[in-house]
C-alpha cells in the first residue's frame, strides 16, 4: 500500500513538472546560444568591436550571445587560431588579416560564408566590388568582409603652406614627391619630406597601383603562387626610387607598421603613406590640418589601383557545431552588414564603408562633406582596372614573406645592399618558403 502511494506521489509530482514546463513560453527555458569571436582590434577599435558591435548584437538578439576576445595583434591572432584548430578547440569566428588568406584556405578548417549565410539574407551584390573580390576565391566567398582598408598619403597642410606649396594639392606622382619634398626641406618646413608605414605592404601597393604581378600565376589569383616576382625590374625601380629619396634626405625611414606615424604627427616629416584605418586616429592626434591624397604613381607606368588590406571574419569548423551555432553566426554577419552598423564602423575607425547602401547613408548624413579625408581611400580603390594583380596577392607563408620583404627594404635604404641585391636575396628566401609551404599544402 505504501509503495502504491509513493508511486502515486511521483506521478503527481511529474504531472506537476510537466504542467509547469507547458506553461513556460517556447524558447524561454533555453539558454542563449553562445558563439566566440577572436579578434585583433586594440585601442579605440577594441571599444568599437566590443561595446558597439558585440553589445549591439547581443542586445538585439537575446537568443544569442557573442563573446568577443582580443587575442593580440593580427599575427598573434592567426597563430593562436591555427593552434586552436590543431588542438580541436577553435573559436566559432576569427578575424584574420588579408595576408593570412591563403593559410586559412589551406587549413581545411573553414566554412565558406556562402555555406553559412542563407541565400538572400545578405545582399552581397551591395558590397563594394574590390572589397568583395579580395575574399572571393574559386567562385566562393571564403570569409566575411569586415575591416577593409587601403593605403593613402597623408600630408601636413601647414608644412606645405610654409614651403610655398598649394595645401589643397597632394603629390600625384613620384616626381611630385621629389619636387615638393625638396621645397619642404629647403624651407625648413620639416626635417624630411616623406615616410611610410608597413613597408612591405607599400611595396605590394606599388605593384597593384601599376598593375604589376607580385608573384606568378596572377599573383596567386589564377593558380597557386610558386615564386615571387618582386625582384624583377619594376620592383627594383620602386625600391631604387625610395633609396634615392633616402640618399637625398627626402625619405626618413620610420620603422614598420604604425611606428612612422610619430614622425608625421610631431611635424618632423611632412608626408606619410599609411593605412586608411589611421584616418580617425591621425586627425585627432595631429596639431595641424591634415590633408589626404591618392598614393603617388610612377610616371610612364601602366595604371592599376590600390589593393585592400585589413581583415575579414572566418567561420571555423569545430566538433559538433550545431545548426543553432551556425544560425547565430549567420545572424551576426547579417547584423554587421546592416547599413547603420557598417556606416558607424567606418565613422568610428576609418575602415571602409563596405556596402553601397552604407555609403548612401553616409552621404545622406553629409559625413564625407564634413570629413573629406574619409572619402579619399574610398574613391581611390574604385579607380583603375580589376585584374589579378589588383585583387590582392595570395601567398602561402605570406606573413613570413612580408617580414623578409621588410628586411630587404631596410637593407636597401640603409645602404647595406643595393636595391637589386636586397630584392634578389629576399626573393630567394621567399621562394624557399613558398616551396616548403606548397609541398605541405598540395
Amino acid at each position: 500500500m505504501t509503495r502504491i502511494c509513493a508511486r502515486g506521489g511521483v506521478v503527481v509530482l511529474l504531472l506537476g513538472v510537466v504542467g509547469l514546463l507547458a506553461a513556460i513560453p517556447p524558447g524561454a527555458a533555453q539558454a542563449p546560444v553562445k558563439i566566440t569571436l577572436w579578434h585583433a582590434m586594440g585601442g579605440a577599435r577594441y571599444d568599437a568591436i566590443t561595446k558597439d558591435i558585440a553589445a549591439g548584437f547581443n542586445k538585439t538578439h537575446p537568443n544569442y550571445v557573442l563573446e568577443p576576445l582580443y587575442t593580440g595583434n593580427y599575427g598573434e591572432t592567426v597563430t593562436k587560431a591555427i593552434a586552436a584548430i590543431r588542438a580541436g578547440s577553435p573559436p566559432h569566428i576569427v578575424q584574420v588579416f588579408e595576408v593570412g588568406t591563403q593559410t586559412m584556405l589551406d587549413s581545411g578548417a573553414i566554412i565558406p560564408v556562402t555555406e553559412v549565410v542563407k541565400p538572400g539574407d545578405i545582399d552581397f551584390d551591395d558590397y563594394i566590388a574590390p572589397i568583395l573580390n579580395y575574399y572571393q576565391v574559386g567562385g566562393k566567398l571564403a570569409s566575411m568582409p569586415f575591416n577593409s582598408s587601403t593605403a593613402i598619403i597623408y600630408y601636413n597642410k601647414d608644412a606645405f603652406q610654409k614651403a610655398g606649396l598649394d595645401p589643397s594639392r597632394p603629390p600625384a606622382t613620384y616626381k611630385d614627391v621629389e619636387a615638393m619634398g625638396k621645397k619642404i626641406v629647403a624651407a625648413g618646413a620639416a626635417r624630411a619630406a616623406i615616410t611610410f608605414g608597413w613597408p612591405s605592404w607599400m611595396f605590394e601597393q606599388a605593384h597593384a597601383m601599376h598593375n604589376r604581378p607580385y608573384a606568378d600565376h596572377g599573383s596567386g589569383r589564377q593558380g597557386r603562387a610558386t615564386r615571387v616576382l618582386f625582384n624583377e625590374p619594376f620592383g627594383v625601380e620602386v625600391l631604387g626610387r625610395w633609396k634615392r629619396w633616402a640618399d637625398e634626405k627626402l625619405l626618413a625611414y620610420g620603422g614598420r607598421e604604425y611606428a612612422p606615424n610619430k614622425a608625421f604627427l610631431s611635424g618632423e616629416v611632412a608626408m606619410l603613406m599609411q593605412s586608411t584605418s589611421q584616418v580617425t586616429t591621425i586627425e585627432k592626434a595631429a596639431k595641424f590640418p591634415v590633408g589626404t591624397g591618392f598614393l603617388p604613381r610612377i610616371e610612364g607606368q601602366p595604371a592599376g589601383r590600390s589593393v585592400i588590406g585589413g581583415a575579414s571574419l572566418w567561420v571555423l569548423r569545430g566538433k559538433g557545431r550545431s545548426p543553432q551555432e551556425l544560425d547565430a553566426i549567420a545572424k551576426f554577419f547579417s547584423f554587421v552588414a546592416l547599413p547603420a552598423e557598417t556606416a558607424k564602423w567606418h565613422m568610428d575607425t576609418g575602415y571602409f564603408p563596405a556596402t553601397r547602401t552604407a555609403v548612401a547613408l553616409l552621404r545622406k548624413q553629409e559625413w564625407f562633406v564634413k570629413h573629406p579625408n574619409h572619402e579619399t581611400a574610398f574613391k581611390q580603390i574604385q579607380e583603375g582596372p580589376d585584374t589579378p594583380n589588383t585583387r590582392g596577392v595570395l601567398l602561402g607563408n605570406f606573413v613570413q614573406i612580408r617580414n623578409i620583404t621588410d628586411t630587404a627594404v631596410e637593407k636597401a635604404l640603409s645602404g647595406r645592399l643595393s636595391p637589386k641585391e636586397a630584392l634578389d636575396e629576399a626573393a630567394r628566401e621567399a621562394n624557399k618558403l613558398l616551396d616548403e609551404y606548397n609541398r605541405i599544402n598540395k
